[in-house]
């Protein structure tokens, strides 16, 4: 018992080791890898390379497959490309299989050495990052000599024997077998790699071992369909896709599977080498004969997935791709996108918010449901910022983290404020039959105007973080301050002298008034974090040049 243990976890530490890579690989080189799968998607040729190149430097088919299904699912690749890149994934996994059974033992302990320093010392910077790399690639090394030697004693146990013998009768059994390894391993990479030490150590013929490996790339199919089941119809069909494929190339290759291995068997290569050039050999021609046929496939998929329509689609997040996580400069990016969409929204809200002001009360309804979406989408960004691992956050991506939920935070609470002074409005203006003096409507009107204008620049501060314009931001913030000052002033001489209009008005007037410099001063926030920074940068250049 305790020998299986210590083989589950010699697995589970390749997997882990292989996370690792992936994670360290995305926040280096993440948004150069979307780069590059986003623009060769026009040729075939160079989107099957892509697919062969990304999968070998994040050590996984499936992280390939979670970044096509993210760029298919937001309409930036379509459907056919994809599929061909997932079909170079699928040749990047095997010759990844090939390259980690050469003898690298004495690389895993220098690659965890050097690795460990690196990210404890620099963990806030990019060689942090590609520290956490040489660890995952040190712990993927010392995983495999560990899973040989856990091995080497189980296959002296007569059971183990029995169990395995029991599988040379059937070659779909086999291949079901070699699905199930990929699944529960989580990788067809560890399924492939582990099914070639036990045909070394005699536990399994090599016609069994052949199966294993096809169930395994049929495996990691099933595995990327389970992973998108939640995802979009888009992101279903890059999965389907792929999964068909495999199936094909199942269909295709297991009836030959002892002609295969009768053949293999006088060549003078040993059974492990064996396996592992085949995983390579079956993946590379399957992939290069299916690459014609991906847009048929393409079709098929979509007849297969249909895509519900949704209600509304204002009330769901557009920009928040959970595949970006592991590259926090992209994913940032992503929950600024989806801030702007809430600006947008709030901006869309004054602009009713006044029509109501001038008699339009159908507007308010539409106020208090413009209101949820901004709820929804503020809950949207908190929880997504909320997945990224804060503590490994560069000091520019810490600081754009905070200034995202700060900004989000603000739109949301001027949402409730806007909702609430509109409902103010309707409720003791129109509903009492009253209505603000002409002065007093054209001093609101103003100051609308200049609340408008205020957001649409604090959102370019936000996005652009430039300095000039967040020092215009601030004036604009004191020049309302000082004009909702002069407006509150004269509403008060309007008051002394006994204007009806104003009398009857006088708290929604001055509340209003009130509401609009809580709002000015949420909107203009953003202006003191950009130049605060600028103020952080300055002293620091000092202190260099002191230093030097």
């Amino acid at each position: 018992m305790l020998t299986l243990l210590h083989l589950l976890s010699a697995v589970s530490l390749l997997v882990w080791g292989t996370h690792i890579v992936r994670t360290g690989i995305m926040r280096v080189f993440g948004a150069n890898l979307r780069q590059i799968l986003s623009s060769s998607v026009e040729k075939k040729p160079l989107a099957f390379v892509s697919g062969i190149g990304v999968t070998a430097l994040v050590q996984s088919s499936n992280a390939t497959a979670l970044l096509v299904t993210s760029f298919v699912a937001q309409g930036l690749v379509a459907l056919s490309p994809a599929l061909v890149i997932m079909l170079g994934a699928d040749v990047g996994t095997a010759l990844m299989a090939r390259i980690l059974t050469f003898d690298l033992s004495w690389l895993s302990p220098l690659l965890i050495f050097v690795g460990v320093a690196m990210f404890l010392s620099r963990k806030q910077m990019r060689a942090g990052q590609i520290g956490r790399v040489a660890i995952g690639l040190g712990l993927i090394l010392l995983a495999l000599e560990l899973i040989v030697t856990a091995a080497t004693p189980i296959t002296q146990a007569s059971g183990v024997k029995v169990l395995f013998s029991s599988l040379t009768g059937d070659v779909l059994l086999d291949a079901l077998t070699g699905a199930l390894f990929a699944i529960i391993s989580y990788s067809s990479l560890a399924a492939v790699l582990l099914t070639a030490t036990l045909t070394a150590t005699g536990v399994i013929s090599l016609k069994v071992a052949l199966c294993l490996v096809i169930g395994a790339n049929f495996g990691s199919g099933l595995l990327a369909m389970i992973n998108a089941s939640k995802q979009n119809a888009e992101a279903r069909r890059v999965a389907l896709g792929s999964l068909l494929f495999k199936l094909i190339g199942c269909v295709l290759v297991l009836p030959f599977v002892t002609l295969l291995a009768n053949a293999f068997d006088r060549l003078p290569v040993s059974d492990e080498e064996l396996v592992i050039y085949f995983h390579v050999f079956y993946n590379l021609i399957r992939c290069l004969v299916l690459v014609p046929l991906t847009e048929p496939m393409a079709r098929l998929c979509q007849v297969l997935i249909v895509a519900s329509p949704q209600d509304d689609p204002r009330l769901s997040p557009r920009h928040l791709d959970t595949s970006a996580l592991d590259t926090p400069t992209l994913a940032l990016a992503n929950a600024a996108r989806e801030t702007l969409r809430m600006g947008d929204v709030v901006e869309h809200m004054l602009v009713l918010h006044h029509e109501v002001v001038h008699g339009n009360l159908t507007q308010e309804r539409e106020v208090s449901r413009l209101d949820d979406d901004v709820d929804v989408l503020y809950t949207a960004i908190k929880l997504y910022l909320a997945q990224m691992q804060k503590e490994d956050l560069g000091e520019s991506d810490s600081r754009r983290w905070a200034e995202v939920i700060e900004m989000a935070l603000n739109l949301e609470q001027a949402g409730d404020i806007i909702e609430r002074m509109t409902g103010d409005v309707a409720a003791k203006s129109h509903g009492a039959r009253r209505a603000f003096s002409a002065a007093g409507l054209a001093e609101l009107d103003e100051l609308h105007k200049r609340l408008l204008d205020n957001l649409r620049l604090s959102m370019s501060v936000f996005l652009s973080g430039d300095i000039t314009s967040a020092r215009r931001l601030r004036r604009s913030k004191h020049r309302f301050r000082l004009m909702d000052r002069r407006y509150a002033h004269a509403h008060v001489d309007r008051l002394h002298q006994q204007n009806v209009q104003s009398i009857e008005t006088s708290s929604l007037h001055l509340g209003l008034l009130g509401d609009m410099k809580r709002l000015n001063s949420l909107f203009c926030a953003v202006a003191y974090s950009v130049l605060e920074q600028e103020l952080e940068d300055d002293e620091r250049d000092e202190e260099e040049l002191v230093t030097r």
